[in-house]
């Protein structure tokens, strides 16, 4: 049985720093990816590292966000710079078992909250 379980979520002043994780198993993953919901919005794609090792990211994150370019598969972490009050979100870490797959992914975590003070 598939299990993707984030942490890391916590409570950060602007312009802090915030480090999610999220493990995964029971499985075999060559996507991963960290999306963020709020409260009456889709989810949205964060960041998204495939099992050859590219990246991507949303505009809105570029340069404040990172998944480390050398992860392993059952293993993906989120690195948040720069954080400000519109990155308040559950994030949640997904997979999927095939690297070029259409979104949504197969498998998603419970979620993690993160909450950026002004």
């Amino acid at each position: 049985q598939v299990q993707l379980v984030e942490s890391g979520g916590g409570l950060v002043q602007a312009g802090g720093s915030l480090t999610l994780s999220c493990r995964a198993s029971g499985g075999i993953f060559n996507i991963m990816a960290w999306y963020r919901q709020t409260p009456g919005n889709q989810r949205e794609l964060v960041a998204k590292v495939t099992g050859s090792g590219t990246t991507n990211y949303a505009d809105f994150v570029k340069g404040r966000f990172t998944i480390p370019r050398d992860h392993t598969k059952n293993t993906v972490t989120l690195q948040m710079n720069s954080l400000v009050p519109e990155d308040t979100a559950v994030y949640y870490c997904s997979a999927d078992s095939h690297q070029f797959v259409r979104p949504p992914y197969t498998y998603w975590g419970q979620g993690t909250q993160v909450t950026v003070s002004s």
